[in-house]
């Protein structure tokens, strides 16, 4: 793609980065390039009040880009702005500690008003982490020495210690569309050849969009607030604490006024700095290479906001590295050297890519000594390593749950890593040390208020997600394709999940074992599924039959899931059939609707009806599908079987759908027919919804009716239909459905009469008599007005 070369490796570890001065012209690129984020300049101003920053954030967000645009403007008007070596990343073997006696010692010759770019390891078993009073000690050193240092670290329960002292500070990503926006018109300008080629990109930006990408002088003029109110530190603290951030946030305040007042100072530097930049960016440019850049950047923005490269990135939000590989993407297909199926690719293996960088090597540090020390390797921190490993595979299998639940599922799933890593040892386990928010952070993870199912009713709780649909999926295939060791507390952790008896959790995680088994389906046969489907508990049965119709949703594993489940109807046990019939009532593992029908049937009917139970269950689940009128054709057809099993069969099918409440057996979101109707029987909501199966449907409940076997249960749940039709408050309920199905269940007069008794019943009812006005309402609904006799209506008063 004309040679476009773009890093990804966002996990950089810091023991990979050695010490030494950074490039001048990396500086000069980061200040032309650099898009500050929303509170750069309350960042910049901490800095130079203390000479000292502990900048956090979730790996590949621009921390350290951000750190080095403000080591870049601090010193190049400080005592070593002459200096080209002026910007220096520190060893980060050294860490604070190290960094400060360098310092105060003035080892390596580095002279006054020097920045230090400073990325400890934190996350190294056997560190000693560094307190507040090493970074007391490092402001010291720096300020004799006329010096700034940021500290560069991720956010987690490493890290919280330094992040909530008075240097610490959260450091926001980058504006998503501006960072495109900018990365795009840069690129468009080299491959277009402008003659401001590598120049600005940010100012032409901020054109386009409507903002400046460097907004040093408008944020003075706004008196320097965070528009965002992002928080400065952990727990949602000015980074510059107590008195003397007191003493900051006046001068928030009054900062407008005092610059307007002055002249000088602040605004005189911050605005020379910034028609610096401007300078650097060369906006002179032809005026027909304008107007054909502008079109291009026309075309790209309708290109960044196609529907289907959206779905492709499939990232609610993009970092620095993918919003660069992002507009190499549309400069290129803009300008011909991309075709739209590469374009495509390539915006899909943005998720792929994080998913890499997140597990590429997460516990290499445990194989490794302290260092120099010599000693054995230190595996007491495993837990706490692998935690933000787990967290992201259990937001991956339970994306949509509750918080809780999720959090929950990462701890069990931490020590089931931790235990395969090191089985000799029992894993520590804090029990005080979570931090939700730098789970969120670290797992690009989002909350929201939602609905969670609790024993049949719905409150609210607080769910999470990923912030970009492509993630789940990226993160599952990266596991299971490229981590074989993981695989097998893996599987102990999802047969845990199996157990637990809340549906938003062991639901998920069977689709989840589902898509993991279409990866490798003999790997998943034989390490989930097979094992489940013939367990004794039957929530074990329905985790392996979800996860088996999940796989069967894949044409490329379809036919062995069928194979599979016809081979338990016949000749499996008597788990592995009940197994095989609930894997039925999805109705995608078998190769019609007649064939399911028929496989259900010979399980609900063999051994004397010891699987009517499930069998009939899965009939009914089936009538929720679109070929719902097969279901009911074979209804009828085994209620006129010779052999009996059938017929009872039929009847038990038939009685439980007129008691089976429509959530019971489907899972649509309200919005859909059936979906909107999720507390009625789901005899009445068919009725109501699919008016050309009324007839069809009264039929099979009238054979109930007047079936000896099954008279007296059909006439209960006859009765349960009629007390549906409106609720305790008197609105309607299932009336709709009622009006429907009475008329064609009560054609013949025998009928009326039997309905007429049932209403006289219900009103003489002492646990629960039925008003006269609700008995009247339904005789008039069943029985039409020409048929109703007047002392028939005399009778009911």
């Amino acid at each position: 793609m004309n040679n476009i070369s773009v890093g990804l490796d966002a996990r950089r570890s810091g023991l990979s980065m050695r010490d030494g001065p950074v490039p001048e012209e990396d500086l000069l690129r980061i200040r032309r390039t650099h898009i500050e984020p929303e509170g750069y300049v309350r960042l910049r101003r901490a800095l130079e009040a203390r000479r000292l920053l502990v900048l956090g954030g979730a790996p590949g967000t621009g921390r350290a880009s951000t750190a080095l645009a403000l080591l870049e403007e601090v010193t190049r008007g400080g005592e070593g702005g002459q200096n080209s070596e002026r910007v220096r990343r520190a060893d980060p073997e050294g860490g604070v500690r190290g960094l400060a006696t360098q310092v105060m010692g003035g080892e390596g010759g580095h002279p006054r008003g020097t920045g230090y770019l400073l990325e400890p390891a934190l996350d190294r078993p056997g560190t000693l982490p560094s307190d507040g009073m090493d970074l007391d000690q490092l402001a010291s050193a720096l300020a004799e020495q006329g010096s700034y240092a940021v500290v560069v670290v991720s956010v987690g329960s490493a890290a919280n210690p330094l992040l909530a002292g008075r240097y610490g500070a959260i450091c926001p990503p980058a504006p998503t569309r501006e960072l495109v926006a900018v990365r795009l018109r840069q690129r468009l300008e080299e491959e277009h050849g402008d003659p401001a080629q590598g120049g600005g990109g940010g100012e032409g930006s901020a054109r386009d969009e409507g903002r400046a990408p460097n907004r040093h002088a408008d944020r003075d003029r706004d008196g320097g607030r965070d528009r965002d109110g992002a928080p400065n530190r952990v727990g949602h603290t000015d980074p510059n604490g107590g008195q003397d951030g007191d003493r900051d946030r006046g001068a928030d305040q009054d900062e407008g006024r005092t610059r307007d007042a002055d002249h000088g100072g602040d605004r005189t530097r911050d605005g020379g700095q910034d028609q610096d930049r401007r300078q650097d960016r060369g906006q002179d440019r032809r005026p027909d290479d304008e107007g054909s850049l502008s079109r291009l950047l026309e075309r790209a923005a309708e290109l960044r906001e196609d529907p289907e490269v959206t779905e492709a990135v499939g990232l609610d939000d993009l970092r620095p590295a993918e919003a660069e590989l992002f507009a190499s993407l549309l400069a290129g297909h803009l300008l011909g050297s991309v075709g739209r199926e590469e374009l495509l690719s390539g915006c899909r293996g943005l998720a792929a890519v994080q998913a890499y960088e997140w597990f590429a090597g997460v516990d290499r540090a445990l194989a490794a000594p302290p260092p120099g020390d010599g000693r054995a390797p230190v595996r007491s921190g495993t837990a706490a390593l692998f935690h933000p490993v787990a967290f992201r595979i259990a937001l991956a299998v339970l994306g949509g749950a509750s918080h809780s639940a999720v959090s929950a599922a990462a701890h069990l799933l931490t020590w089931e890593l931790s235990v395969q890593s090191d089985p000799d040892s029992t894993p520590a386990r804090p029990l005080f040390c979570d931090d939700p928010e730098s789970d969120l952070a670290l797992s690009r993870a989002r909350p929201a208020d939602g609905a969670v199912d609790v024993a049949g009713a719905e409150v609210t709780g607080r769910l999470i997600f990923y912030r970009g649909a492509a993630l789940p999926a990226a993160v599952l295939a990266e596991l299971w394709d490229r981590h074989f060791p993981v695989r097998a507390p893996v599987v102990r952790w999802l047969r845990l999940l199996a157990d637990d008896p809340r549906p938003q959790v062991s639901m998920r995680a069977a689709v989840a074992a589902g898509e993991l088994s279409v990866r490798d389906f003999e790997h998943g046969y034989a390490e989930l599924v097979r094992p489940l489907a013939d367990a004794p508990t039957p929530r074990r049965r329905v985790f392996a039959a979800t996860a088996l119709d999940q796989a069967a949703g894949h044409a490329s594993h379809r036919r062995a899931v069928r194979k599979v489940v016809e081979d338990w109807s016949r000749h499996g046990t008597p788990a592995l059939r009940w197994t095989a019939a609930m894997a039925l009532g999805y109705g995608r593992s078998a190769d019609s609707m007649d064939d399911t029908l028929d496989a259900l049937a010979r399980i609900g009917v063999r051994d004397d009806g010891e699987q009517l139970a499930v069998a009939s269950l899965n009939v009914v689940r089936l009538l929720t599908l679109p070929e719902c009128a097969t279901v009911l054709r074979r209804l009828a057809d085994w209620t006129g079987h010779r052999g009996e099993e059938y017929q009872d069969l039929a009847l038990v099918s038939i009685v439980r759908l007129a008691l089976t409440d429509v959530d019971e057996v489907l899972d649509d979101e309200p919005g859909t027919p059936l979906g909107d109707r999720g507390d009625w029987p789901l005899l009445l909501a068919l009725a109501a919804t699919r008016p050309e199966l009324t007839g069809k449907l009264a039929d099979l409940f009238w054979t109930a009716l007047n079936t000896a076997r099954s008279r007296d249960v059909a006439l209960d749940a006859l009765e349960t239909l009629l007390r549906s039709a409106s609720r305790k408050d008197g609105r309607a309920w299932t009336r709709e459905g009622l009006a429907a199905l009475l008329p064609a269940l009560t054609a013949e007069e025998h009928d009326q009469r039997r309905l007429e008794w049932l209403l006289r019943r219900m009103m003489r009812d002492q646990d629960r008599p039925l008003t006269e006005e609700r008995a009247r309402a339904l005789w008039r609904l069943a029985v039409p007005a020409r048929q109703r006799r007047s002392e028939e209506e005399e009778s009911h008063g």
